[in-house]
């Protein structure tokens, strides 16, 4: 995370220090490095030239417009998994040729807008999803671009919550029924088969279970075609993990390199689904010292962010690195402290036991590798509203989505005619007591 780091005893994205945004925006807030995007996509980029790909950048990491926007300049196409993802990619300028749309619960009113809005492929992951495609596109005078996506029966050794690709889980046409299925596809009038999808999980951190689904669909691909059925495109996924702590990854040049020898000699076009990889490391949340609580056997530091700004450690027990803004001194004192928010529940914990210098109510804080699966996850809960979110580009920054205030969270609900009528009573009751 080079774009991140102590500059002049201050923790900056890129030059612009985390300080200077907390005084326009409050805190907490998201914050994001155009340069560590850039890096991130040409280094991908880079790891697979000279194969035929397409890399679509999957929106479900982050669809803030502006992330999207940054990588659709790079030349990145999107992996959408809703209707509202396809209109986030499409009004960032991704091309419509270059969008994927994944996911088993595709309504009908979303595989219309795909089909529609002319994308590459729609990745169908059910024969009974199969037959609704072509009814949609029969009602329309189209035929759907459609892969079929495969259930690999691979382990990722990934965190169960985020694994996709075990017979268990509910992604994709088994392995055993995906011949007869690609089969039915084939026949059915209103589809125009484009080849084969899998996909085994995130935040995969070792070659072997990429290098045995991949296997395992480069096989059924063969077979496919001895049976003369059309297979231009496969659809690899994503799920490249990153060093959120420092572990040890694959790099993307090795990962390339796998493929290459797997399916380089199939003659297919490929598809890459890339995320976390993108956009992890150009993110941090930003968050506020509100007070520091010593418990009978631990220190709290209670910070004004909470799992609803960023779920990942509630959910996933997820590590990020916690920094303070301010540099600590080379031989400042450390001593472990848990990390939690004020959202009442237990496991609003964000770090347990980590070690940091004395922390004190106002400094700021630094939580690390917060690019995906952040802001996209947020919610307000306790009634908190969304944090807002800012881009660095050199020594400026902008503000890409503001925080809502209080009257808008109010704004969205209604009471009903027969409430209203007896609150509005009781409110003027209170005045004229007043």
């Amino acid at each position: 995370m080079s774009e991140f780091g102590y500059r002049r005893g201050e923790y900056c994205a890129e030059d612009v220090p985390l300080s200077a945004i907390a005084e326009q925006l409050g805190t907490p807030f998201y914050c994001y490095s155009l340069a560590a995007l850039r890096r991130r996509y040409r280094e991908f980029e880079a790891a697979l030239a000279g194969l035929p790909a397409t890399i679509c950048f999957a929106l479900k990491a982050n669809s803030n417009l502006a992330v999207v926007n940054a990588l659709a300049n790079l030349g990145a196409g999107a992996d959408v998994v809703s209707e509202g993802e396809l209109r986030v990619a499409l009004a960032a300028g991704v091309p419509p040729h270059k969008i994927v749309f994944s996911g088993v619960g595709k309504t009908e009113a979303e595989i219309e807008a795909a089909l529609k809005a002319g994308i590459l492929q729609l990745n169908v992951e059910s024969e009974a999803e199969l037959e609704e495609v072509d009814a949609v596109a029969r009602r329309l005078k189209k035929r759907a671009p459609v892969a079929i996506r495969v259930n690999p029966d691979v382990a990722a050794n990934t965190h169960a919550k985020i694994a996709t690709g075990k017979s268990e889980n509910k992604f994709g046409i088994d392995l055993g029924h995906a011949r007869e299925a690609y089969a039915r596809a084939a026949r059915l009038p209103n589809i125009a088969l484009q080849g084969l999808a899998v996909h085994i999980g995130s935040q995969v951190t070792e070659l072997a279970p990429f290098s045995e689904a991949f296997s395992r669909l480069a096989l059924l691909a063969r077979d496919l075609k001895a049976d003369g059925l059309p297979v231009k495109r496969l659809d690899l996924g994503g799920g490249l993990g990153i060093a959120y702590g420092g572990e040890r990854v694959p790099a993307a040049c090795d990962y390339a390199a796998l493929i290459a020898e797997i399916v380089g000699g199939l003659g297919c076009d490929l598809v890459f689904e890339p995320g976390r990889y993108l956009v992890a490391e150009a993110g941090v949340l930003a968050t506020k010292v509100v007070r520091v609580k010593d418990g009978i056997t631990h220190r709290f530091v209670i910070v004004d962010a909470g799992m609803n700004d960023l779920l990942r450690p509630a959910l996933y027990e997820a590590y990020h690195a916690v920094l303070p803004v301010r540099e600590p001194a080379s031989k400042a004192k450390l001593a472990p402290v848990e990390i939690v928010g004020p959202v009442c529940e237990s496991t609003d914990t964000f770090a347990r036991e980590r070690r940091l210098p004395q922390l004190a109510r106002g400094d700021l804080l630094a939580i690390t590798t917060a690019g995906a699966y952040g802001a996209v996850m947020a919610s307000q809960y306790n009634s908190r509203p969304l944090v807002p979110e800012a881009m660095v580009n050199g020594r400026e920054f902008a503000v890409i989505r503001a925080r809502p205030d209080l009257e808008s969270l109010l704004a969205r609900d209604r009471l009903p005619d027969w409430a209203a009528a007896k609150t509005a009573a009781k409110t003027k009751a209170r005045r004229q007591e007043a």
